[in-house]
């Protein structure tokens, strides 16, 4: 009974601690933005708490690497579980996106976890003239070819999608982001609310950052359609530095808690 309920608490937040700034935009030419907001090398690392327990670690990782005599960048997203979460709810996840250096959309996705004996190993390429998604299943050799919906992202790509094309000047309060994202050999239409600025006293002190509400399903682990809060950093790098997610029973924080190879510089507020 305990391990169905750690399955169920802890399973979204590792999922959301990863890839909560998942989502595109509805705006208007929102690729011709262009940001320098990250690069080779970057590395964030996330501590999760249930209570007083810290229940989970996440990172995301990026390098540079070479396909076909191009780069290109490698973005890695693992999420695990600590302590004694671990003892009662073993996860293990890695998510790898490859997308272009200068315009993010995915080339090659990888899916590769273990969560309680629950696993899944997948890989699929797309193509994105046809909108098509070449998916493969590492377990049992399946291969499927999937239509997409247009301007596809991963999990993982699109996090850095945001950073990069995504134009904050424009944002208003109560503004709608939306985002088509490919997830276990599924199209899934995402969207999330733009709530304002907002001051966040954090381990590196006071930090200027934009709140978003993603629109999650509502059920047995989320109290309701806007439970979740994530704070992201409004200078240039656009880092996501707080999750918050009000469940049925209690609530659960996420927290940047060290960063390395950011080529902009981190804001903090003086007051």
């Amino acid at each position: 009974m305990l391990l169905k309920k750690f399955n169920r608490i802890l399973k979204p937040i590792i999922f959301l601690v990863i890839f909560t700034f998942k989502a595109n935009s509805q705006m208007q030419n929102l690729y011709e933005n262009n940001y320098n907001s990250f690069g080779n090398g970057e590395i964030l690392e996330y501590k999760l708490k249930y209570g007083f327990f810290n229940t989970s670690y996440a990172s995301l990782s990026l390098n540079e690497v070479s396909q076909n005599g191009r780069k290109i960048y490698k973005a890695s997203a693992i999420g695990r579980t600590t302590g004694l979460a671990r003892i009662f709810f073993k996860v293990e996840d890695l998510y790898e996106s490859y997308f272009e250096k200068d315009f993010v959309r995915p080339i090659k996705s990888i899916r590769d976890i273990y969560e309680g004996g629950y696993i899944r190993k997948s890989e699929t390429t797309f193509d994105h003239i046809n909108n098509i998604g070449y998916f493969k299943n590492k377990i049992n050799g399946e291969e499927r070819k999937i239509n997409l919906l247009n301007n596809i992202q991963d999990l993982v790509s699109t996090f850095y999608f945001l950073r990069k094309h995504l134009n904050i000047t424009e944002l208003k309060p109560n503004d709608y982001i939306f985002v088509n994202i490919f997830f276990s050999a599924e199209n899934y239409p995402f969207k999330m609310k733009y709530l304002g600025k907002e001051i966040l006293d954090t381990k590196f002190g006071l930090v200027e950052c934009m709140k978003f509400s993603p629109f999650m399903e509502t059920g047995r682990v989320f109290r309701d359609n806007e439970g979740i809060s994530l704070w992201v950093t409004s200078d240039e790098n656009r880092i996501p530095i707080k999750v918050k997610a009000n469940l049925r029973v209690g609530s659960i924080t996420a927290d940047l808690f060290r960063f390395r190879g950011i080529i902009n510089p981190f804001n903090i507020r003086v007051e």
